[in-house]
């Protein structure tokens, strides 16, 4: 079935992708709160999202296409991929605070690795593979716009507005980062492990005051968008498609 409306509709795959991805994690979210523990039930439906792609994109023979390969690149073009490290680091500027049980931490680490690789492959694989066929402008620009407003559900479990808003911006930027490193170096494992590691440490993340977070979201859009921008013009492979 999956293979069969996979190969009828591309875009309709994809946007089934991200309705199931959106509604099971908000659902699973809340059960987790309901049973008093949290990410317990996340972690579990989150594995089996990813364990199914996972295998079915394999058994599919889609590995190539969507980036689960090494890639073609220059260490050196990629300034060593150095900058990803600053976007990782955004969860030590703070400070550090350990906040839930061990049992809740190795719960919420999971999920966030699972959520890393989920989102990269529907909006980094299956949205803007597909789109990038007929426009690649279009493409770039609407799964980076996606997956930052995609932020907006955090609204959902209470976050603050002007905190959420910040989130998506620099979230937009960070996707339209991780959309340019996959288009040039046919590889998505970059932006995955980039993407799972700082969902992975908001665990032990403290909680930013309104003046730290305009500071990171400033810092994290810039370093995105001027990386990205560097790769852009240093790559010659990447500017002549």
């Amino acid at each position: 079935l999956m293979r069969r409306l996979y190969e009828k509709n591309e875009l309709l795959f994809a946007i089934l992708w991200i309705v199931i991805y959106v509604l099971s994690m908000s659902i699973a979210d809340g059960l987790s709160q309901n049973v008093g523990m949290q990410k317990s039930i996340t972690v579990v439906v989150s594995l089996i999202l990813s364990s199914f792609l996972l295998v079915w994109i394999k058994k599919s023979g889609l590995s190539e296409k969507y980036g689960l390969v090494k890639g073609e690149y220059s260490p050196k073009t990629y300034l060593y991929f150095l900058p990803l490290v600053i976007i990782v680091s955004v969860n030590f500027w703070g400070g550090i605070n350990v906040h839930l049980s061990l049992l809740e931490s190795v719960f919420y680490v999971v999920s966030m690795l699972c959520v890393g690789l989920l989102e990269e492959f529907i909006f980094r694989g299956f949205l803007f593979k597909y789109l990038s066929k007929d426009n690649l402008t279009v493409a770039i620009v609407v799964s980076s716009i996606t997956f930052g407003i995609g932020h907006i559900i955090n609204l959902l479990s209470g976050a603050d507005l002007l905190l959420t808003l910040l989130q998506i911006v620099y979230a937009t930027c960070a996707g339209f980062l991780f959309t340019v490193i996959f288009y040039k170096s046919g590889s998505l494992l970059p932006c995955i492990i980039t993407h799972s590691l700082i969902n992975a440490t908001s665990v032990i993340a403290f909680e930013s005051n309104m003046t730290l977070s305009i500071i990171t979201a400033v810092v994290l859009s810039v370093v995105s968008l001027v990386y990205a921008l560097w790769i852009i013009k240093s790559d010659k492979k990447l500017l002549q498609k």
